[in-house]
């Protein structure tokens, strides 16, 4: 069985909520963090820089929330075999934790890198549902999950963007959304 491990409020959340999505059986094993569990020798043989989120699954590892996203879209999801696609998905994963997360969250590029962010999203979001079109898929996890972390840890004011609000919402009622992330708010 998948193993995925994760600590208490950390980007294993992320990725516990897109195993919920496909269904996948898998076991979480909560690392305490505040113990040093990550920095034990048994986990950094999983993962060696010792952070959190990392799965084994079968003979495999891997480490890296994006990573694992993808090949968990890649292994268990409904991904098509074009390289465009694949790439498609792929840069909206890595735009997630690359771009977004950081001119969201870092307070000292915020102020010029949240309206570029947000006025971009509303337009996609005003025209279609999901990031790709009418499909929920893992970019919609790795971008949601970041989006629905802003009402939760910051307050921001989001009135100008109600494409953007009205996807938050979207996402955030989903089930697996609810069992996980939906459940440390």
């Amino acid at each position: 069985m998948l193993k995925l491990y994760g600590g208490v409020r950390s980007r294993a959340s992320i990725v516990q909520w897109y195993l919920e999505e496909l269904g996948i059986a898998y076991e979480f094993v909560k690392l305490d963090m505040q113990a040093g569990e990550h920095r034990q020798p048994e986990y950094l043989a999983i993962n060696p820089i010792g952070k959190v989120p990392a799965i084994v699954d079968g003979d495999f590892q891997l480490w890296e929330s994006g990573a694992i996203l993808l090949y968990l879209a890649e292994k268990y999801g409904k991904v098509t075999s074009s390289p465009e696609k694949r790439a498609e998905l792929g840069q909206w994963v890595l735009f997630a934790n690359a771009t977004l997360g950081p001119g969201i969250f870092a307070e000292a590029s915020r102020e010029r890198e949240l309206p570029l962010l947000m006025t971009a999203l509303n337009e996609i979001f005003g025209r279609q549902p999901f990031l790709l079109g009418e499909e929920f898929t893992v970019a919609d996890v790795a971008v949601g999950s970041v989006l629905s972390y802003i009402p939760i840890m910051l307050k921001l004011d989001l009135s100008p963007y109600p494409a953007v609000l009205n996807y938050i919402k979207q996402v955030s009622e989903r089930p697996a959304f609810q069992k996980t992330i939906g459940a440390r708010g």
